[in-house]
């Protein structure tokens, strides 16, 4: 017996310091490709300023801001470390999901206001962005009919969009709610949402104690720095909602309840391809829930309501594939014709890298869970896709983010560890008294 424990003990010291091993080169390679894209950013940049990645490989400029703005955000940022993993692990679960929502909402709120209440709207005031349109929009059926072949017309992000986006806000407007400020809640409001989504996927997939384990790192993210300043924002909310249905839908056992939920997984994901080109890539997220719980209809449930989305708009005079291939056409006549494809593989990759944290690489070395693994791998292909595609040269701090909860769930190993979730506020605290960003 005292041998086959020595025996049992040995073993699982060899399999700790594998797993070690595997964390400490994961979070090496984060290292290095952050290092990497800096480094073949400012080369860059320093030849031709025109490609804007000003703070290599962010689009901004360094510029340390150090003052008392900063308490608010360093005093949630050390409460998050002390407290968040036991209130994770003891609260309610609606009460959980709950908070972890605020406490995303709250996270970027005191990090956007390090730069004063102002830094909250004025981002979304660019004339890049999409409130510029607005007035443009003299009905929605008429800027539906003719939003490709005017595509050159609007602003930057518009462009890069499907029209979505604009009518939403012209919606709001026409509620009384319009302006930078009403757009400024609705992004913060709807980003927040990917936090409690990705648990409620989580917990289907993989149980409420991984669920639980992953919440903080899912509140307190690095990027969250542009969670509360940018319409992308908006996008991972609304695209993580309809992920979390095709969980729920995979996992629920009553069949006419998990046809509902697949059917409202397609509408809520349809949606998001009217606000976002990029959502598409995470078709592959879906794809691998369903065939990994081998609930292959669901693909096809989503899958029709998806179509019930895109023929609404179609029916409109918005046809989805015409509008993508105006966005490529405008896309590939401006900056990106200054940003070499593959440099900025590495670029893009190395903003990504910032935004979900060195925690995010650590966690992806330790995961065992099948589940969550099914979430973290289909993240991982719609990232590669995204990034082959050359249609994302930089600018993926922003970007990308309907990416980041998937990435993060994989951070439910690291529960036990507050240094990485210090880690991970420490990085978005830098972040963003480092870098002047333009979201």
């Amino acid at each position: 017996m005292e041998l086959v424990l020595k025996r049992g003990a040995r073993h699982g010291a060899t399999v700790g310091a594998h797993r070690a091993g595997l964390e400490h080169a994961a979070v090496a390679g984060w290292v290095l490709v952050v290092v990497a894209g800096h480094v073949l950013g400012e080369a860059l940049y320093a030849r031709d300023p025109l490609v804007h990645i000003g703070a290599p490989p962010l689009v901004g400029s360094f510029d340390l801001r150090l003052s008392t703005r900063m308490l608010p955000a360093l005093a949630l940022a050390a409460t998050a470390v002390i407290w968040a993993p036991a209130l994770a692990a003891r609260m309610r679960w609606r009460g959980l999901l709950a908070a972890s929502w605020a406490a995303a909402a709250g996270w970027a709120i005191a990090l956007a206001t390090t730069d004063g209440w102002q830094a909250l709207a004025t981002p979304l005031q660019s004339r890049f962005e999409l409130l510029t349109t607005m007035p443009l929009v003299e009905s929605p059926g008429r800027f539906l009919q003719t939003f490709t072949d005017a595509l050159p017309s609007y602003a930057t992000h518009v462009q890069g969009h499907p029209p979505g986006g604009v009518l939403l806000l012209w919606a709001l407007g026409g509620a009384g709610l319009g302006g930078a400020e009403a757009a400024a809640a609705l992004v913060l409001a709807c980003g927040a949402i990917a936090a409690p989504a990705a648990l409620v996927a989580v917990r289907a997939l993989a149980g409420e104690a991984q669920a639980r384990a992953a919440a903080p790192f899912l509140s307190f993210t690095p990027a969250a720095v542009w969670m509360a300043t940018s319409f992308d924002a908006l996008y991972a909310g609304v695209s993580a909602a309809g992920i979390a249905l095709v969980a729920l839908a995979c996992t629920d056992q009553r069949p006419r309840r998990a046809i509902l939920l697949a059917l409202a997984a397609g509408i809520v994901l349809g949606v998001a391809l009217q606000l976002s080109y990029g959502v598409a890539t995470l078709a592959a997220v879906v794809i691998a829930i369903a065939l990994g719980r081998r609930r292959p209809a669901v693909i096809a449930l989503a899958g029709a309501s998806v179509a019930l989305v895109l023929g609404a708009f179609f029916a409109a005079h918005f046809n989805w594939f015409e509008g993508l291939q105006g966005t490529r056409e405008q896309y590939l006549a401006g900056v990106s014709q200054r940003r070499p494809y593959v440099e900025f593989i590495v670029i893009s990759l190395a903003a990504f890298a910032l935004t979900v944290g060195p925690a995010a690489a650590a966690g992806l070395a330790r995961l065992r869970d099948r589940g969550i693994w099914l979430l973290a791998g289909g993240a991982l292909t719609a990232l590669a896709a995204a990034d082959l595609s050359g249609m994302s040269k930089g600018e993926t701090e922003r970007i990308w983010l309907p990416f980041v909860p998937w990435l993060l769930v994989a951070t439910a190993p690291l529960a036990r560890s507050r240094s990485w979730l210090a880690a991970q506020v420490g990085l978005g605290l830098a972040l963003q008294v480092g870098v002047r960003s333009p979201w």
